[in-house]
């Protein structure tokens, strides 16, 4: 017998795997999932993965070989954690507070993440801000046998360039692709909206859905505000949007309520606006369309550009679409600091795995393995968790990177866009002007609001508190703070990765 242990997820391809296991599709989704997970394993047994689409980690107790089968699906856009206790129990789960919650549980801080963390500003690889708390990996499954764990890689992302196709032939593919996917994303019954920023992503997802009420972020700050561009994307595909209007008081208020959800530190200054946007499109709707993904597998972002120019040197000094703090810098500012941990050993495996691809590959496969993971795809699972909404993101699904793996770096970057490719398949459904509308990216205000003293009372304080002192040469952070609010706009990123640690810190270690 074969059991359920822990499941988070969507499956996708739910109709299909029905039919192959003989499971009643008529079931209510979240018993028709777990059918659909203990047959899956009892028929395809560890490659049960080659067999679903969708995003979900997932624990199984297998009764009669007495062992924990736990795996995390190919792209990470579920996490899934595990802990060993003193006297050799395993502990595990899709979070880390159900974890703690268990006996044999000692919550201990892992100091060395934070070099890491100031960085990159999120918890990357397989070790976390707590002591003895791993992530299982994206592509892994563990095997919890006879007191033994055993981890097995069933899947890397690779890329195989195939230079026999014109830009419109993979603009074409993408697009068959995506419509053979959209009707998976949820079933005729379930109600769902969307989040629509000004990009192509979300743009191009809402056009391929059935989707009538959008949702957005705004400020009063018109250069930071793309819900202008949203709201008149949702106008001509004839879509309603509702705007959610972010202001600092509820931006800075909203801080230590990310920080519990998330678990860990994030150092995003989007991953706020994002939490408060969940909040509030929870409200009326349960399941909303987004459109993560399509950056980092077909080349979205500006620093793309640089790939042919960065060359070999990328292995370096490249860990990802975020590098705030030099090694230097944080030698000033922690009060203990080690020469061994260093960002760049997180993605020496990958430059290993890509070794004689271009460069614009290594860096999208970097982003993929880090950034995706760690940052964008936990801000995704754990914000929208905490509001009670499921986000389900048809772009990030295999059979479309699949299509990105196959595609040469010069139908993703060119002189004259990134993502060209991406871009010429969402034209055949949007206007000119949105599928090639050029990339703004989740901005939010904080560099703005961070240097006004009506706001960041806060930050200032905590910069001078007693967990500051523990980990800081206090007066070395103040001088980045002091700079920063003296006009000094470039150190704000700086600023922020040091308060929402300490925020989290205090949260975690400090509250009784």
């Amino acid at each position: 017998m074969v059991k359920v242990q822990e499941y988070r997820g969507h499956i996708r391809n739910w109709m299909a795997l029905c039919g192959e296991l003989l499971i009643d599709p008529a079931l209510p989704r979240e018993e028709r999932e777990k059918q659909i997970l203990t047959r899956a394993y009892e028929t395809w047994g560890y490659e049960m993965a080659d067999h679903l689409y969708g995003m979900f980690a997932f624990a199984l107790w297998d009764e009669e070989e007495q062992k924990l089968f736990c795996l995390r699906d190919q792209l990470g856009t579920k996490p899934f954690y595990y802990y060993v206790t003193a006297d050799g129990q395993l502990l595990y789960g899709t979070t880390i507070r159900k974890i703690m919650e268990q006996p044999g549980f000692v919550k201990e801080l892992n100091e060395d993440m934070l070099q890491i963390y100031l960085t990159l500003t999120y918890g990357a690889g397989e070790d976390t801000f707590f002591k003895g708390v791993k992530k299982l990996l994206p592509g892994r499954y563990l095997v919890w046998k006879d007191g033994k764990i055993e981890i097995t890689r069933y899947w890397k992302p690779e890329f195989h360039p195939d230079d026999s196709k014109s830009l419109e032939d993979w603009a074409e593919e993408i697009h068959t692709a995506l419509a053979r996917i959209m009707p998976e994303v949820k079933t005729p019954d379930e109600y769902a909206e969307a989040f629509l920023s000004g990009g192509v992503d979300s743009s191009y997802v809402l056009a391929m859905s059935g989707v009538q009420i959008t949702n957005s972020c705004g400020y009063d700050e018109e250069r930071f505000d793309e819900s202008g561009l949203a709201a008149e994307t949702a106008r001509i595909l004839g879509r309603e949007n509702r705007r959610c209007r972010i202001t600092p008081e509820e931006y800075f208020a909203a801080v230590p309520y990310v920080m519990v959800h998330m678990e860990q530190p994030l150092g995003d200054a989007s991953a706020i606006a994002f939490a408060i946007a969940c909040k509030a499109t929870a409200e009326h709707t349960k399941i909303c369309y987004s459109g993560e993904g399509s950056d980092e597998f077909f080349g979205g972002y500006n620093m793309y550009r640089n790939a042919e120019r960065y060359g070999e040197n990328l292995k370096n000094f490249y860990v990802g679409n975020t590098n705030i703090m030099k090694e230097e810098e944080k030698k000033q500012i922690l009060k203990r600091y080690s020469e061994n941990i260093l960002p760049i050993h997180l993605a020496q495996g990958i430059y290993e795995e890509t070794e004689g691809l271009d460069p614009l590959t290594k860096m999208s496969d970097v982003d993929i393995q880090l950034w995706l993971e760690g940052d964008i795809y936990l801000n995704v699972d754990k914000m929208s968790r905490a509001a009670g909404l499921e986000i389900r993101m048809p772009l990030s699904d295999l059979r479309i990177f699949d299509i990105a793996s196959r595609i040469p770096s010069r139908y993703k970057v060119n002189q004259e866009q990134n993502k060209a490719a991406f871009r010429a398949a969402a034209a055949k459904v949007l206007p000119e002007e949105i599928a090639f509308r050029k990339k703004l990216g989740f901005i939010v205000p904080i560099r703005v609001w961070m240097a006004d003293d009506r706001y960041n009372q806060d930050v200032r304080a905590r910069f001078r508190s007693e967990t500051a002192e523990k980990f800081f040469q206090v007066e070395e952070i103040n001088k980045i703070l002091d700079e920063y609010v003296g006009g000094n706009s470039d150190n704000w990123r700086k600023v922020w990765v040091i308060y929402t640690f300490l925020v989290w810190y205090d949260e975690y270690f400090e509250k009784r």
